[in-house]
This record gives structure tokens, C-alpha cells and sequence, in this order.
């Protein structure tokens, strides 16, 4: 196949240019002209023939094409179109100078079915992810590996694996981010406090937020925005890469072997990062209180046994396991998700994170009005 070429010469009265076509001017040859568009600017301002007598062979794209080249020159000077057959001219002719834009329709959708259709989705949306959720959850509860009579035990080394992974990484950023929040609040509380010359309740208020609302819920999200992406952008990528089917062939439940040991990891490492963040917390504002406000480590020691006790250290212990689940099953949903494209992966990867820390947060809501109800 011969590809579309242009020459340039000068006409005979030595006043123009002529543009000498050839070749195939079709739309998988032109390619080359397209390119070299820009070394035709020299023709603008004058009288140039575009010679098409050379053309073998021309479509609507080819056409296009010669027909942009005419009305850019025609613009700053003159330009005509000549050889060539009477098919080949009539079609250039015919093409407008603009191509024709696509007529928009006016929207007669009405407006409670405009206002309901996203509502509609949203909600089915919802429920489809609850059930994903619970699908998760159960396979999760009952471990299956296999879909023959073979062992079904969780691989010990796989979750020890993972707690090393969302575990022991998370404890420097963990102890970073809870020490300066305890030294903060302590801070502010003391800065408060001291207006009413109660400066040493700040270690109540460290204490007893830090135990119960602060430690768990904080660490919650650092761990959904670690380890909930990570989860999401392992089974994503394991998606993409058929992995997933290639463990369903050969009798393999993915959830047991991919998600199952993940959850356990998460739901050791979530209570173990929450007292690791209490006591960089605590020690924060220890050493802020001394500096800020003069409560020595004795008195602050003291203090703390005083405000707290083993109620207030379960009631925020007691929702990690919870957060971890949900941030597992979040994770391990969106991941299974996942499409064939990286854009996928990182839509869902970012997905992930957002619904794992809202559903964190509105499962330490929905903590404190239970606690509440019950006077805990």
C-alpha cells in the first residue's frame, strides 16, 4: 500500500506553488501527511494549486484532510483544487468547512425523576455493597479454602505474614501520630483549663478521651488508609491479573486464602496499635503537662488512676476488633471490584479508604450512643 505523500514546487510562472499529491489518501495512510501538517505554513499568503491527479485512491478522511489544507491557505491567499477525477473534486467540494457537530437534544427527563433516579442508585449501590459485605463476612466465618474435603485450616504463616505487614510497619507512624495528639490535647486542655485554675484536670481529660474516643478511633483510620489500601490494591491487582479466577479453577475459595488471613491480622494488630497509641499518647501529655503547666510524672501518674479505670481502658478497646473487621471486609470488597485497567484500581483503591474511615467513624458514633443507652 502506498502512503500518502505531498511534493512542493514552484508553478511555471514562477508567482505560486503547486502541491503535488499521491499515493493512497485513505485513513490508514495519511498518517504521515498529518504529521508534516506544519511544513505547509510557507504556502500561506500565496497562490498555490493542489495538484490531486497523482491520488490513486481517496476516502472521506483523505478528503478531509485536502480539504482542511485548501481553507488554510485560502484564509491568507488563494488556493484551487485541480486534476484529478470528477468523483474525487465533487467529494472535497461537498465537505462544509466545519465539520458538523452532533445536535444536543433537549432533556425532557421530568424533574422528580431527575431528582429520585440518583437517590434510586445511591440506595441500590448501598445495598449491593451490603451484601458483598455479608457474602465477605461469611466466607470469611467459615474459612473455606477448598470446595473438596480438604483441609480447611487458615495458614498460620499467611496471618503472621500479614500482622508483620499492618502490625509491626504501622507501630513508628503510630507512635508518632499518638504522641503528638496526646501533647496537643494536653496542650489545649491545659491553655483552657488554666483560666480556671484546674490546670491538673488535664490529665482527666487526656486520659479518659484518649482511653475511650481518641487511641481507637484514630489509630482506626490510620490503619484504614494503611493497610485498608494496601488490601484493596493487592486483591485489585491480583483481579487484573486473573489471579482470582486462576484460584476459583483449581478449587481454591479466593476469600479464604486472600481476605481470611488479613481479617485475623487485622483484628490482632487493631487492639495491640490501640494500647501501643495510648501509652505514646499518654506519654505526650505527660511530658506537656510537666513542661506546660508544672505536673510532675508522680502527679500525673496519680491523676491518671484516679480518672480512670478498667471501664474506661475496655470501652475503647472493646470497639478495635469491630473497626478492624469492617475495614478487612471494606477492603477486601472493593478490591474484588476491580477492573481490568489501573484507573480501576486506583478508583477503588481510593473508594476503599474513604468508605473504611466513614464507616469507622460512624461506627464510634454509633459506640458512644450504646455506651450511652447503657450508662458504660
Amino acid at each position: 500500500m502506498t502512503s500518502a505523500t505531498v511534493d512542493m514546487e514552484d508553478l511555471t510562472d514562477g508567482e505560486g506553488k503547486r502541491l503535488r499529491m499521491s499515493g493512497q489518501w485513505r485513513n490508514t495512510s495519511i498518517d504521515i501527511v498529518v504529521k508534516h501538517l506544519k511544513d505547509l505554513k510557507p504556502l500561506l499568503g500565496h497562490r498555490v494549486e493542489i495538484d490531486i491527479s497523482g491520488i490513486s485512491s481517496l476516502d472521506t478522511s483523505g478528503a478531509w484532510l485536502i480539504r482542511r489544507i485548501e481553507l488554510a491557505i485560502a484564509k491568507e491567499g488563494e488556493a484551487r483544487i485541480v486534476g484529478g477525477s470528477d468523483v474525487m473534486r465533487e467529494l472535497i467540494a461537498a465537505l462544509p468547512e466545519q465539520p458538523p457537530l452532533p445536535e444536543k437534544k433537549p432533556d425532557n427527563t421530568p424533574f422528580y425523576q431527575r431528582l429520585l433516579v440518583p437517590v434510586g442508585r445511591f440506595t441500590v449501590s448501598v445495598w449491593e455493597d451490603m451484601v458483598a459485605m455479608t457474602y465477605v463476612l461469611g466466607s470469611a466465618v467459615r474459612g473455606a479454602q477448598s470446595k473438596e474435603k480438604r483441609s480447611r485450616h487458615t495458614s498460620i504463616p499467611a496471618i503472621v505474614n500479614q500482622i508483620d505487614h499492618m502490625g509491626v510497619g504501622a507501630v513508628p507512624i503510630i507512635l508518632l501520630m499518638s504522641f503528638l495528639i496526646g501533647a496537643i490535647i494536653a496542650q489545649q486542655g491545659a491553655f483552657q483549663l488554666r483560666y480556671f485554675g484546674a490546670e491538673v484536670f488535664v490529665v482527666d481529660l487526656v486520659g479518659i478521651l484518649q482511653l475511650r474516643e481518641i487511641g481507637v478511633l484514630l489509630t482506626a483510620i490510620m490503619i484504614a488508609g494503611r493497610s485498608g489500601s494496601a488490601i484493596t490494591a493487592e486483591i485489585g491487582s491480583m483481579k487484573m491479573r486473573e489471579e482470582v479466577d486462576a484460584l476459583k479453577v483449581i478449587g481454591l475459595n479466593p476469600i479464604g486464602v486472600l481476605v481470611l488471613p488479613r481479617l485475623i491480622a487485622l483484628i490482632i494488630s487493631l487492639p495491640l496499635l490501640t494500647v501501643i497509641a495510648n501509652f505514646a499518647a499518654l506519654f505526650g501529655a505527660a511530658i506537656v503537662s510537666w513542661a506546660y503547666s508544672g505536673i510532675t510524672f508522680e502527679v500525673f501518674i496519680s491523676r491518671l488512676h484516679e480518672a480512670i479505670d478498667y471501664g474506661t481502658l475496655a470501652a475503647g478497646l472493646i470497639k478495635a476488633p469491630f473497626m478492624a473487621v469492617v475495614i478487612g471486609i471494606v477492603a477486601a470488597v472493593e478490591g474484588m471490584k476491580v477492573g481490568g485497567s489501573a484507573e480501576s484500581l486506583g478508583n477503588h483503591v481510593t473508594i476503599s479508604v474513604v468508605k473504611s474511615i466513614f464507616v469507622v467513624i460512624l461506627m464510634d458514633g454509633l459506640f458512644a450512643m450504646f455506651y450511652a443507652a447503657i450508662n458504660f
